[in-house]
Formats: C-alpha cells, structure tokens, sequence
C-alpha cells in the first residue's frame, strides 16, 4: 500500500484504504489450502468419534456396575430355603397346569423336579 500511496500521492491523490476483489491464488496453492482443511476436517471428525467412543465405554461401565451391584444384592437374598420354596412352587404350578401330561418328580429329599447337569 505504501508504493500505491507514494506513486498517487505524487499526482494529487490520497489513498485512504484498497479493497481487493475477485482474487485469484494458483491452482496449486488453491489446492494446497483445500487438502489442509480436508485434513482438519477428517481430524475433527476423528476427534468426535473418539470422544463418542468414549462416553459410550463410559456408559457401558456404569451400567456393568449396576449388574453387578444387582446381583450382589440378589444373592444376599438368594438362600437355600428360597431356592427349595421356589422349586415347590414351580412342581405345583407344572402339576396343575392344563398343558402337562407328566408331572416329574424329583428323587431327592426334597422331590423336587429333576434338574438336568446336577
């Protein structure tokens, strides 16, 4: 701006500001800019999948901590006794469901029905 001020100035004129218009960068420079935001781009997207990868993991471990915290305090309640009474339910249940033809009963102390793999 100073050379365009020096050289109009000698002939009378001041020059206060220049806007420039409609300018013209080499394809090769032009393409250079392009791949650099391209490359920012892609980094940003990564950067946003990483973090949604995260708080997804995140999520899953809170979530497996309250399973297991469920089924520590399922299991506190969970006792023999219970278990046999549930079985005596489930025997008189089958017994007098419509759908059963055979009832089996167990031939354990209990005669609760049998229970494959035990």
């Amino acid at each position: 701006m100073g050379q365009l001020t020096e050289l109009l100035g000698k002939r009378g004129f001041v020059v206060e500001s220049i806007l420039l218009r409609d300018i013209q960068l080499p394809n090769t420079l032009r393409a250079s800019i392009e791949l650099k935001q391209q490359a920012e781009q892609e980094a940003l997207a990564m950067n946003f999948r990483l973090q949604k990868e995260k708080q997804e993991a995140e999520r899953k471990r809170i979530e497996a901590a309250g399973i297991r915290d469920f089924q520590q305090i399922v299991a506190q309640g969970i006792s023999s006794q219970l278990l046999e009474w549930k079985g005596i339910e489930a025997t008189e249940n089958l017994a007098k469901s419509p759908n059963a033809k055979i009832v089996v009963i167990g031939s354990g102390k209990n005669g609760l029905p049998l229970i494959l793999g035990q």
